[in-house]
């Protein structure tokens, strides 16, 4: 399981207060509870939660039960009907404790559609590496979509904004592919033999959380590929915000068999795989996987 840290409590609190407060009709689906907060062993991390978060605030007024009240808000059930945010306060837990790539990632759903994404990617250079000069580079980017209105990044330190544009890409032995860190989140032996398959001959770019679909968005790889273990069926705030920062930016986004994802089933997605291109290699990507799981 993905270690819960004061940060994913504290993060998914702050955000449900705040946008309760602009937007109370709006119903939440997010990652975390308060069941263990109610405990005697979490007493102590939702003291630290609290103060986080009215440090954060800047109004120093909520309380425990405010905190707790906000963390449950998030249980919402989703599906095709009315307006939800999608939130997931820390995606890439693990990259976020070895103080690598993590999102804080959210999306709105408007009558079972993802209309809307933010991501902010705290230790993710500005520049993509494939634009970079050797030298260190300023880290921190916000991505922004909305429906019909295209990806935008903007630099976490600054006003600094670019439209986002997928990759050209268009030959598999020029693309770069996305996975995750963890061998235990999708089958790196699966994915190197579809990568195989295609003529793909860079070598993958693992990174935990999001992230990967902000670099796919803005053209530093052109293919991200997610195959969980048999039965695990994905959250949908591990997906709404990026798969729309992806879209909007050109690109495509599908299960394994080359079907637009339906955010519209309640807070899972009833999906085999994930995948993720920059539109003109999506054909090539989803022959590939049914090549190679065919002989699986």
């Amino acid at each position: 399981a993905s270690p819960v840290t004061v940060a994913d409590y504290g993060v998914q609190a702050l955000i449900i207060l705040l946008l309760r407060q602009k937007f109370p009709d709006y119903g939440f689906v997010a990652e975390e509870d308060s069941a263990y907060l109610r405990t005697a062993e979490g007493a102590a991390n939702l003291k630290k939660i609290r103060n986080a978060v009215n440090d954060a605030s800047g109004q120093g007024m909520y309380t425990d039960n405010d905190i707790l009240e906000a963390l449950d808000y998030g249980q919402g059930p989703g599906g095709p009907s009315g307006r939800h945010w999608v939130l997931d306060p820390i995606d890439g837990t693990k990259g976020f404790l070895r103080r690598e790539q993590y999102a804080i990632a959210l999306g709105l759903l408007d009558e079972g559609k993802v209309v809307l994404g933010v991501m902010g990617c705290p230790n993710l250079p500005v520049v993509p590496a494939n634009k970079r000069e050797p030298e260190p580079c300023e880290t921190g980017c916000l991505f922004y979509a909305v429906r019909g209105q295209g990806t935008v990044q903007q630099s976490l330190h600054g006003a600094d904004t670019h439209v986002c544009k997928v990759s050209e890409v268009s030959d598999p032995a020029w693309a770069t592919f996305c996975e995750s860190v963890e061998a235990a989140h999708s089958s790196h032996d699966l994915t190197a033999n579809i990568a195989k398959t295609m003529g793909v001959t860079t070598a993958p770019l693992r990174m935990d959380s999001q992230c990967k679909y902000g670099v796919l968005a803005r053209g530093e790889a052109s293919i991200y590929m997610r195959f969980p273990r048999p039965g695990y069926l994905e959250n949908i705030w591990d997906h709404a915000a990026g798969a729309i920062i992806i879209e909007e930016a050109g690109g495509t986004v599908t299960d394994q068999d080359g079907v637009p994802l339906d955010f519209s089933q309640g807070r899972k997605l009833n999906t085999k795989g994930i995948m993720a291109s920059n539109g003109r290699l999506h054909p090539g990507v989803v022959a590939a996987v049914k090549e190679v799981t065919s002989k699986a």
